[in-house]
């Protein structure tokens, strides 16, 4: 099992417990709302006492329609509260890796994004701090299958949280973590939605 299958194992432990408690207080609101629409019926049929039952039937339905709807938009913005929370999790856990395991990782992601020819890989000062040694071999090792690909560890370092970029003359790619997952949310959202809610 992988640093990554781990963390996402953790963070769907913590999702699940989440879902649980926003629910509950979901169910809870909903049992509020309707109760209140219930009590103002009650209010104004005494009040309209002489009005038909078809109309105190339409207020009634009203109600439950507008707690119904509330209840609905509520879940939704929990939801999405949680799709965020877990994302910003696994971002902040890929980045607190131990050593070994983040540049391990890392490895996967340039094999993934990187170009034919030469190219300079730049990192964040915290990441050029805690680079393992021999690191450009291990790059080397990794582009081994691309034509003429190879990547020099830039001295210079680069503003962003974790990842890297990659150069290629005037060509940038990002490949930070934010850039990522900025990149992959929507999918990501989607299994996190699919993995809590379905």
């Amino acid at each position: 099992m992988t640093g990554l299958d781990k963390i996402i194992k953790v963070i769907e432990a913590d999702a699940k417990a989440s879902v649980e408690r926003i629910l509950n207080e979901a169910k809870e609101e909903e049992d509020k709302i309707i109760s209140l629409a219930k009590e103002e019926a009650s209010k104004e049929i005494s009040e309209i006492n002489q009005k038909s039952a078809s109309e105190v039937k339409a207020i009634l339905s009203r109600a439950q329609s507008s707690a119904k709807l509330i209840r609905r938009q509520m879940l939704l913005d929990a939801k999405l509260t949680m799709i965020n929370e877990i994302i910003l999790k696994a971002k902040h856990k890929l980045t607190s890796l131990p050593d070994t395991e983040y540049f391990d990782i890392i490895l996967q992601i340039v094999k993934k994004h990187a170009h034919k020819g030469p190219g300079l890989i730049k990192f964040s000062q915290a990441d050029l701090d805690r680079l393992p040694e021999k690191y450009e071999e291990s790059l080397k090792t990794t582009l081994k299958d691309i034509p003429n690909a190879s990547l020099t560890i830039s001295k210079e370092s680069a503003k962003i949280d974790g990842g890297f970029i990659l150069v290629y003359g005037d060509i940038e790619e990002n490949c930070s973590f934010e850039s990522l997952f900025a990149a992959a949310r929507e999918d990501l959202q989607d299994k996190v939605n699919a993995f809590l809610f379905e």
